[in-house]
């Protein structure tokens, strides 16, 4: 545990060397004059309000930076010679094969000379039936390749012994508790690493890796999306959205969050390379030379996206956003949408703790990376923010307020800030949701299932996952994949006549969808 605490502790020791002379003289005045007299309820009121300031400067801070836009105009002047071998990863354990299916469909559709793309599936070698499945669809999908995952005691395994031993950046098998360690956690990273140091033994390193998961549905035009933005940027993410956002009312607030950061706050960290970047887990490319120079993915996180962007970003490469976004699946109950976030908040955790550190970012660099994380650790600011907020309500209505004009000052503000922010979320939301609802009645219908006061009370439940993802990491949990339980349920964007035709279901009847 003194591995995942310590590191912990020295961010807290950076953050206090950074701030504490300015905020003591702040902090020993409120006390005196607001606390001592008062009681506790205001305090909490005041912290509330400071904390939600907090939050909103950084979104802000988000919005303002420049995005590094894939110019999707160039697809059709693009020469074959421009266009680079891509692999694209398929990672999958005990998959649905309908949902692979209606994956397939979409892979079979992509718009990009045969000759310089494989898509290859990496299933553990003891998932007997997702090999199973997967053998299944080749029938109908003879592009698709199958790489069968052994255990790391395969000698086959020696390339990425032998790759990392030369790699300092390979930092995980140099140092701590993991140096050395060849028993890699069975999940989606080890697949990956042994499929991309496969591949490097056999190929060399003149190509791309794209990797999606076992539901993404990716526009036609996906591959020459990444040809046009390889000639400028160094690593791509395409954007996403969640194609069964009005399935259930969970499903409609999980697509929130990827409507909310993935389409519209986290673009804004391309930011002309100046921002320390961390990666969406699918839909992205990267050069296989910058990956195997970085010692490719960090197996010991609980998510590889956080901590491979970060040291891409670390390295001196650049991000450029693909602004045509996948479509995927997202939890329909709030249960699995809990576990999904919790490997999420302890993948961050684990990122930008120590992890910064190894892969030499510098003090400066690692404060910004940290912002990365704010905008989610603030929502349990909410917990004290709705009670104390109703108690400060009261008061001013019933002319006894007992704050002083700075908190009443700094209420205003954040009152203005959050309808500034929510404006700009709502309006982004409103355009986004064109790409997967056809008539304006679903998009209104969608609009009032994420109303403020629903995404305030959802916001409160963003404490869950919070709370044991900081304990898986403190724990040193999260090792193993747990996947997110799909239900293909996006079927209806590729509508497939070769196979059995799309059924209405009581879940999908009558919904709406853009064909691809």
């Amino acid at each position: 545990m003194n591995d995942y605490l310590s590191p912990l502790i020295a961010s807290f020791v950076d953050w206090t060397r950074l701030m504490g002379d300015h905020l003591s003289p702040l902090v020993a005045s409120f006390v005196d004059n607001m606390a001592l007299p008062y009681g506790i309820w205001p305090v909490l009121y005041a912290v509330a309000q400071l904390l939600y300031l907090a939050g909103f400067l950084v979104i802000l801070y988000f919005l303002t930076r420049k995005v590094n836009w894939v110019d999707s105009s160039e697809t059709s002047r693009i020469s074959p010679e421009q266009m680079p071998q891509i692999v694209l990863a398929y990672p999958v354990l005990r998959e649905d094969e309908n949902t692979m299916h209606t994956t397939m469909v979409a892979l079979s559709r992509i718009d990009y000379p045969r000759s310089k793309y494989r898509i290859i599936a990496i299933p553990n070698s003891d998932d007997t039936d997702t090999i199973a499945a997967l053998r299944r669809l080749q029938v109908e999908f003879p592009f698709l390749e199958i790489m069968e995952v052994p255990s790391t005691r395969d000698p086959s395994w020696n390339v990425v012994w032998q790759a990392w031993e030369d790699n300092p950046k390979a930092y995980w098998f140099h140092e701590n508790s993991t140096k050395g360690v060849k028993d890699l956690p069975p999940k989606k990273t080890r697949q990956l690493i042994y499929l991309f140091y496969t591949l490097v033994a056999r190929e060399g390193t003149d190509w791309v890796l794209d990797y999606i998961d076992a539901d993404s549905i990716m526009p036609p035009d996906h591959f020459k999306l990444a040809a046009v933005g390889l000639q400028e940027y160094d690593v791509l993410q395409s954007t996403n959205v969640a194609g069964n956002l009005l399935d259930t009312l969970p499903a409609s607030l999980h697509a929130f969050d990827h409507m909310c950061w993935d389409g519209n706050i986290y673009p804004h960290m391309s930011a002309n390379g100046k921002h320390p970047f961390y990666i969406l887990g699918k839909g992205l490319f990267c050069k296989a030379k910058d990956l195997f120079d970085l010692g490719c993915f960090n197996p010991w996180v609980t998510i590889e996206d956080p901590e491979v962007g970060l040291r891409l970003w670390t390295n001196g490469k650049r991000l450029g956003i693909i602004a045509e976004p996948l479509i995927e699946e997202v939890p329909c109950t709030f249960r699995h949408g809990i576990i999904q976030r919790n490997r999420w908040i302890c993948g961050f955790f684990q990122s930008l703790s120590k992890a910064l550190k190894q892969m030499g970012m510098r003090f400066r660099y690692r404060q910004l990376a940290r912002l990365n994380l704010v905008p989610t650790l603030t929502m349990p600011v909410n917990i004290i923010g709705l009670p104390t907020g109703i108690y400060a309500l009261y008061l001013f209505i019933t002319g006894s307020s007992i704050f002083p004009l700075w908190i009443a000052v700094l209420s205003l503000i954040n009152i203005c800030l959050y309808l500034l922010v929510m404006g700009q979320i709502y309006s982004k939301i409103w355009k986004r949701t064109r790409v997967v609802l056809k008539s304006i009645s679903s998009r209104l219908w969608y609009m009032i299932r994420i109303n403020p006061l629903i995404i305030f009370l959802y916001y409160l439940l963003w404490t869950i996952p919070i709370v044991i993802g900081f304990s898986m990491y403190v724990a040193g949990k999260g090792k193993v994949w747990i996947r997110t339980e799909k239900a293909d349920a996006d079927r209806c964007f590729v509508l497939y006549e070769p196979r059995t035709q799309y059924e209405a279901t009581p879940r999908n009847q009558g919904k709406d969808f853009v064909k691809l």
